[in-house]
């Protein structure tokens, strides 16, 4: 059964629900648009605004937070490629209590002011990274870490798992040895981070 637009005012909606059509509304707040269609980007309850056609979901979690433009994100990588690596998205700026789950992807070219030849010099699978929302398009949050104080707050070995130690330029194994490269932020290691995990 399909609810009318009016029906689905104030109805709880999730992520990625379909709210509607932009011949019929406009897209507000905690919404996004995709092929022409309005869905939800959070958590939270539906308001249609028959009267300015206007279409937007407030957070149903009060203090719940969303990844926006500039804002800083701490996240886990998760899926690596050559040219850039999935983020699941935990915490933003301060705040771990947010409205959803968000993932975001950091590409080769928002990485670094120098030349990268590869995203395994910057993070693996695993890594805890501090990055910087810059796009929103296409639903997925665009993020770099080529300021100073972004980049890995937390790296593991990619051969036993153990947490890597900052030694110079240099990541080192104490537990096997190995030793790796990233892009470490300054206050790298640093327990606090871990908090949202």
């Amino acid at each position: 059964m399909t609810l009318k637009p009016e029906e689905r005012s104030g109805a709880l909606v999730i992520p990625g629900e379909r709210l509607g059509v932009i011949e019929e509304f406009i897209p507000d707040s905690g919404t996004y648009v995709r092929d022409g269609v309005i869905y939800s980007k959070i958590i939270g309850r539906a308001l249609m605004d028959m009267l300015n056609r206007r279409v937007s979901v407030y957070p149903l979690t009060e203090g719940a937070v969303v990844p926006k433009i500039g804002a800083t994100v701490v996240g886990q990588v998760g899926n690596a490629q050559s040219d850039n690596v999935l983020v699941r998205i935990f915490q933003v700026g301060n705040k771990t209590k947010m409205s959803g789950v968000f993932g975001g992807i950091l590409h080769i070219s928002d990485v670094s002011d120098r030349y990268i030849d590869s995203m395994s010099e910057v993070c693996k699978s695993g890594d805890i990274i501090r990055a910087k929302v810059i796009s929103e398009k296409n639903q997925i949050f665009h993020l770099s870490t080529s300021d100073n104080n972004l980049g890995v707050l937390h790296a593991f070995c990619s051969l036993c798992g153990n947490l890597l130690e900052q030694r110079r330029h240099e990541m080192y194994c104490t537990k096997c040895g190995n030793v790796e490269r990233r892009k470490t932020t300054f206050d790298y290691g640093k327990d606090e981070v871990l908090s949202g995990a």
